[in-house]
């Protein structure tokens, strides 16, 4: 920390930093195949306290590289990709893959399985 210290003029940065990185090692720890396997079969609605305290976590996040869902198609026959904000006015957002999901839930599940390795990479 005293090399940060130097670095940042804010402090408080700092401290974000670390609470953040304290946040994410208690999350890591409750990433299981159970709180996968909840999200996937209902991925919007009422959730355990672990996966509401992920799902919390992933919202709260910064926008460049938040994901998003992108619509294909007009409304009846309608298919969905996963997006990337570029976080900066006027850079578009990137496509993540180019696969396509057919229901809104699966993309959704997409994006939670893609912030999941996220947070475990980090």
């Amino acid at each position: 920390m005293p090399e940060e210290a130097t670095e940042i003029v804010d402090k408080q940065r700092i401290y974000y930093r670390l609470f953040d990185k304290r946040i994410r090692d208690k999350l890591k720890a409750q990433i299981t195949p159970e709180l996968i396997a909840e999200h996937k079969a209902k991925p919007l609605g009422q959730h355990s306290d672990a996966l509401d305290r992920v799902l919390n976590y992933f919202r709260r996040g910064e926008m460049p590289d938040k994901y998003a869902i992108l619509r294909v198609g007009n409304y009846t026959s309608s298919t969905y990709k996963v997006m990337a904000f570029s976080g900066r006015p006027g850079h578009p957002p990137r496509v993540v893959d180019d696969k396509l999901y057919a229901s809104m839930d699966e993309a959704y599940h997409a994006v939670f399985l893609l912030r999941v390795n996220d947070l475990l990479a980090s």
